[in-house]
């Protein structure tokens, strides 16, 4: 899509947008990053605040560029990422009304609770996506500021075309991961306590945000133990809350694969923050992981990776360098789906088998050298 002349993000009247993400992934937010950056662009004069969870820090800071701050959100009922405050929600309401925003833009999605919030915002005007099927509860929408969810489109592209929509021209589809001297410093410390030699191990990420998008802990056990076996180290890597996913793939490895140093595999899991694991990544020759946020970030930082796609849509999420981010996925009825849990038989997980995942991340290790 154009940029739209004259559209609402160009009007020099305008100096501050609240762009409403309100997404807990990762993911979500990397692939913001492209309009993100394409705003700033066009309008470096503009104040951008990024309204999310407070959670999602980490993340946002290395948006930083393109983002001047955060706006902590309480939550919302019909917004499902997490339980509302609803203790919290008149003093936030009163807070951001208090900022006279220019602008607030619905970028959350096709979701009419997402509307409602912008809504409540009190900013001058109003902009975003907006669900065709919804508007008899969202009301009239302004057409000059909002689309309709564009679906169809990959996740970078969506926001993009909103972007253009209101005047801003893309400037580039790339995500972004900035790698700070503290980030590297923290990665370099868990590297060397595991052994592990940049450029010379796979890092291997088996957590996912839900279970109808992690493949089973077993076969990501047998692809470790087979990188292992042709020499590789393997670090596997998690956050906190993914060590019992963690755990379940080193007690599916054969005996004695846990190693200090070498071929083998170590355990990586809550040894760094958020960018220490960038640091890690960033010095790894491969990442085998779900479609999750791992995933994006080896798109941003232009690590080799093979993704194992399952209920998620790779239209809509995969990195589009199929060169060196490989795609591994079964064509089931089903998939992709809605659910966070399978409901049925997991045939989108049972019917890829390691011997694919592993070929392919064979192949792009083999294409480094």
């Amino acid at each position: 899509m154009s940029p739209v002349p004259g559209g609402l993000l160009l009007d020099p009247s305008v100096r501050s947008v609240a762009v409403v993400r309100l997404r807990t992934g990762m993911g979500d937010l990397l692939c913001t990053a492209p309009a993100l950056r394409a705003l700033k662009a066009a309008r470096p004069d503009v104040s951008v605040a990024l309204v999310t969870w407070a959670e999602m820090a980490p993340v946002v800071e290395r948006l930083a560029p393109h983002v001047d701050e955060l706006v902590d959100f309480p939550g919302y009922p019909g917004i499902p990422e997490r339980a509302p405050q609803v203790e919290a929600w008149a003093g936030w309401v009163r807070g951001v009304r208090s900022r006279r925003f220019d602008v607030a833009l619905q970028a959350y999605g096709a979701n009419p609770a997402a509307n409602e919030v912008v809504a409540a915002m009190g900013a001058r005007r109003t902009g975003g996506f907006f669900a065709t099927t919804a508007l008899d509860r969202t009301g009239p929408l302004d057409l000059a500021t909002h689309v309709p969810y564009p679906a169809h489109l990959h996740e970078v592209d969506r926001h993009l075309h909103l972007l253009a929509h209101l005047g801003v021209p893309a400037a580039g589809r790339h995500l972004e991961l900035p790698v700070g001297a503290a980030d590297r410093a923290e990665g370099s410390r868990a590297l060397a306590a595991a052994g592990l030699v940049p450029g010379r191990f796979v890092v291997l990420h088996a957590g996912a945000t839900c279970s109808s998008r992690r493949w089973p802990a077993e076969r990501f056990a047998a692809v470790a133990a087979a990188l292992a076996a042709d020499g590789w180290r393997v670090a596997l890597t998690g956050v906190p809350a993914e060590r019992p996913v963690v755990d379940a793939v080193l007690a599916a490895l054969p005996p004695g694969l846990v190693t200090g140093a070498g071929p083998g595999v170590a355990d990586l899991c809550g040894a760094t923050g958020f960018g220490g694991f960038a640091a890690v990544l960033d010095a790894a020759a491969l990442l085998v992981t779900n479609d999750t946020g791992a995933a994006h970030a080896a798109s941003a930082l232009a690590v080799r990776s093979v993704v194992v796609f399952l209920s998620g849509d790779p239209s809509r999420w995969a990195a589009p360098d199929a060169a060196r981010h490989r795609v591994v996925r079964e064509q089931v009825e089903c998939s992709p789906c809605p659910h966070l849990d399978c409901p049925i038989d997991f045939r989108c997980a049972t019917r890829v088998g390691p011997e694919r995942v592993l070929a392919a991340a064979r192949e792009l290790l083999a294409a480094r050298a």
